[in-house]
């Protein structure tokens, strides 16, 4: 086998994993949104997964704009108008005064929002458990450890690419 031969070789192997990869990772969310929706409505909710991750910044943070949340969530910014104004309809938010600057509006989830937001996340919670069921202590700290260490480095903004000759193993 020539080197060029084996460079392609490499390449191709190199593309498969991260094929591989990209596609385990998209199929496990995929999973979670898909069992969460289904407790979500068997638990008599009529919220959806956005809905629900709407409810849960606004439960453990402090009041913000919908621009702020939509980017938090990374949502599009139109999409969240819509969805604040369906959630704010059924009572579950509400929109006050933005303390700082006049022209916005600061959202903020209402007693009613919470008690809806605590019965979604106990199913989350055990959507969750399911889906580490059989996996130790060990395996899911270090899972966590490496899923933080690839969002790390997406999220490094300022960086140029890093290009590996060898992908790092995981």
């Amino acid at each position: 086998m020539s080197a060029n031969d084996a460079s392609n070789k490499s390449r191709q192997n190199t593309a498969a994993r991260e094929e591989s990869f990209g596609q385990l990772i998209g199929n496990v969310r995929s999973a979670l949104l898909n069992r969460l929706e289904r407790e979500f409505a068997k638990q008599g909710s009529e919220l959806n997964f956005t809905q629900y991750l709407v409810m849960k910044k606004l439960s453990t943070e402090v009041p913000m704009t919908a621009t702020e949340l939509a980017r938090s969530i990374s949502h599009d910014a139109g999409a969240m108008t819509r969805l604040l104004d369906r959630l704010t309809e059924k009572g579950y938010l509400r929109r006050l005064p933005h303390a700082q600057d006049r022209r916005a509006l600061q959202i903020e989830i209402t007693e009613a929002g919470r008690d809806v937001w605590l019965r979604m996340n106990k199913s989350a919670t055990t959507v969750m458990e399911v889906a580490l069921h059989g996996i130790g202590t060990a395996d899911r700290e270090k899972l966590t450890s490496v899923l933080k260490q690839i969002q790390a480095t997406l999220q490094q903004e300022n960086d140029s690419p890093r290009y590996y000759l060898t992908p790092p193993c995981i």
